[in-house]
């Protein structure tokens, strides 16, 4: 078998190599996508709330929405996003801390955010399921 893997990565170097580039890519998207520099955790995202007046914008469909959602977020689900941005230009000087389900869905968008113009925007690491797992308050009204 290992034999045969290093034949057939002798014989066809060009798809090994593209196979190490997509892999390579695609690890770093993950561990960008679900941390760095625009991912807080419920503890620092409960702090921008508090302390800076962030604006929790959550991007699942309306229907997840109304079963459980962090109190006061706006409801702008990711099919609809780039048609909503004027609903979110009055926030623009104030933090902006998007969720969805899992933190996947809100990575996307905050970088669609970003470049928009929008500058103080974090993805909540783990979305609703993380914050509910830390046992903070949801609300279940609109």
């Amino acid at each position: 078998m290992m034999a045969q893997l290093i034949e057939f990565a002798g014989n066809h170097p060009l798809l090994v190599g593209a196979l190490l580039v997509v892999s390579a890519l695609l690890i770093y998207d993950l561990l960008a996508g679900s941390g760095g520099r625009n991912a807080v955790d419920p503890v620092k995202a409960t702090e921008l709330i508090n302390h800076r007046e962030a604006v929790v914008v959550d991007v699942r469909p309306a229907a997840d929405f109304r079963q459980g959602h962090i109190i006061n977020a706006l409801n702008i689900p990711m099919s609809d996003l780039s048609g909503q941005i004027a609903r979110l230009e009055k926030y623009k000087s104030r933090p902006l801390i998007v969720s969805c389900r899992s933190g996947a869905q809100s990575g996307v968008a905050v970088k669609q955010l970003r470049k928009l113009g929008f500058e103080q925007v974090y993805n909540l690491r783990g979305g609703i399921l993380a914050w509910q797992s830390a046992n903070l308050p949801v609300s279940r009204k609109g």
